[in-house]
């Protein structure tokens, strides 16, 4: 059956954090005129089977110009970067004049996308990791890094002594799935920018993420001691790879990446 018109919903697939096509993470961003019911939000995210689908509502006059929730194949997320950073590559694109869009999230406050260069810079809240780790919780990673960080917001820091070691890391996904919707994120210096990483998130329905922007919110805490300086580049080491320039501001982690759009279309939703 055709869907009615007041049915179809504007798509637009993004790769956010690239600056080629079919590199970075993919994120699908939908443009609602209202609130669909969170079990078909949820649907449509497993159906599109990206790390996160952003979908926006418009709040005019309010504290920001849409309000933003992002739903993983298998659950709704408290924050997600790059679906973030997709969201204002699609609203910004169209208003050549704006400089800054801002989101409205349940979980993790405003969040503003403004123009960098040929990309974007995304405002994420800052996320310390200095909680004590639970014991174990790093054994699905398959090799002992050399330093562990926790956060219990849902983010555990692996760091290991080389790069090699990171790229190298083959984890027991069903364990580490027992532990929930947590990030695990193995990380050390880089050889080509100063940090490089890999993302785990198997309990979301994400086996290893792309490119991940709540992660290098952590990062972006973790390393500047450690490597001596308050701004570095970092390299998301995935299969399909992504790289961002990070810094703290205050309490935000100031991330910068490009985006390309790779598809738009309409959704064509039951009913």
């Amino acid at each position: 059956m055709t869907a009615s018109p007041t049915n179809r919903v504007p798509y637009v697939h993004v790769d956010a954090f690239a600056s080629r096509a079919f590199g970075g993470n993919q994120a699908a961003v939908m443009v609602l005129g209202e609130w669909l019911p969170d079990a078909l939000l949820q649907q449509i995210a497993a159906e599109n089977m990206f790390a996160e689908t952003a979908f926006l509502v418009a709040t005019p006059g309010g504290a920001a110009e849409f309000e933003l929730r992002w739903f993983a194949p298998a659950c709704e997320v408290a924050l997600c970067g790059h679906a973030t950073l997709a969201a204002g590559h699609v609203v910004l694109r169209q208003d050549d004049e704006r400089e800054v869009i801002r989101f409205a999230t349940r979980k993790a406050g405003v969040l503003a996308v403004s123009r960098a260069g040929e990309g974007y810079e995304l405002a994420l809240p800052a996320i310390t990791s200095d909680d004590a780790p639970p014991a174990g919780i790093a054994d699905g990673l398959g090799k002992a890094p050399a330093e562990l960080a926790w956060s219990a917001k849902g983010y555990l820091v692996a760091r290991y002594d080389s790069e090699a070691e990171v790229r190298a890391l083959a984890p027991d996904m069903a364990q580490l799935a027992s532990h929930g919707d947590m990030a695990f994120i193995a990380t050390a210096r880089g050889q080509e920018t100063d940090v490089v990483s890999r993302v785990f998130v198997p309990g979301a329905g994400i086996p290893e993420d792309s490119v991940t922007g709540s992660a290098h919110a952590v990062l972006a805490l973790f390393w500047p001691e450690r490597l001596g300086k308050e701004s570095f580049s970092a390299h998301q080491a995935s299969a399909r790879g992504g790289d961002l320039q990070c810094r703290v501001e205050g309490d935000k982690a100031m991330l910068t990446g490009q985006c390309v759009t790779v598809a738009e279309g309409l959704y064509y939703l039951p009913g």
